[in-house]
C-alpha cells in the first residue's frame, strides 16, 4: 500500500552533500543514529513537561523532520561510505521504537487525549517494525510496507501536533483521529507478515 516511505529515494538525493560533508568530517553512521534518538528524547520531554504549551507542541513537528533527515543520513552513510556494521543495524531498530515512544507517548498527558489509546498506538508502531524485522529471519528482505509506516506516523502525530499548537478547539475528532490511525497500524502489521509470507512462498 502507499506509503510516505516511498519518497525516501528523491529525500535522500537532497541530503547527499550533507552526507558527503559528514563522511569527510568523519563523523559516524552510529553517531548520527545516536543523534536522532538524543533530540526525540529532549523532545518528548518537553511535551510531557508542557503538554498544553504551543512552542513544546510545535517541537515535535520540527523533531519529526529532523529525525527523518537524521535516519537518511545515517543510511547514506552506512551503505555509501562503507560504515555499515552490526551495531549500526542494531542501533537503527532499536532507535526507532525508542524514538517513537519518545515522541508520541507525551501525546497521552494532553487534556482531550483519551491516555489508552496513544499506548496502544505506540506499542502497536512497535509490533509493526518488530514484524519487519522478523521477516529477515525466515528469509526475507526487511519490510517497510504501509500505511502506517515510521514516515506515515511522523506526518499523523506531525499533523495533530500543529493542529493542537492551532488552539484548535479539543473533542471527540481527536480520538477518533487517533483510532483511525491505530487501525491503519493494524493493516500495516498485516500487510508485513502477508509481504513477507509471500515473499517465503514465491
Amino acid at each position: 500500500m502507499p506509503s510516505i516511505y516511498d519518497l525516501k529515494p528523491r529525500f535522500q538525493a537532497l541530503l547527499r552533500p550533507v552526507v558527503s560533508f559528514l563522511a569527510s568530517n568523519r563523523v559516524t553512521a552510529n553517531q548520527v543514529t545516536l543523534s536522532a534518538v538524543g533530540i526525540s528524547l529532549i523532545a518528548g520531554l518537553c511535551l510531557y513537561r508542557w503538554p498544553t504549551e504551543t512552542w513544546a507542541l510545535l517541537l515535535i513537528p520540527v523533531t519529526l523532520f529532523i529525525r527523518m533527515a537524521l535516519n537518511a543520513i545515517d543510511g547514506l552513510l552506512a551503505r555509501e561510505h562503507q560504515m555499515q556494521s552490526h551495531l549500526g543495524a542494531i542501533l537503527n531498530e532499536l532507535g526507532d521504537v525508542i524514538s517513537d515512544a519518545a515522541l508520541y507517548l507525551p501525546f497521552a498527558v494532553i487534556p482531550g487525549i483519551e491516555p489508552a489509546l496513544v499506548v496502544v498506538i505506540v506499542i502497536l508502531a512497535t509490533i509493526s517494525e518488530m514484524t519487519g524485522v522478523v521477516a529477515v529471519q525466515i528469509g526475507t528482505q526487511r519490510q517497510y510496507q504501509g500505511p502506517m509506516g515510521k514516515s506515515d506516523r511522523a506526518l499523523a502525530f506531525g499533523l495533530l501536533a500543529v493542529l493542537l499548537a492551532s488552539s484548535i478547539e479539543t473533542g471527540l475528532w481527536i480520538n477518533l483521529y487517533l483510532g483511525v490511525v491505530l487501525g491503519l497500524l493494524i493493516l500495516t502489521i498485516v500487510n508485513r507478515a502477508r509481504s513477507a509470507l509471500a515473499e517465503v512462498n514465491v
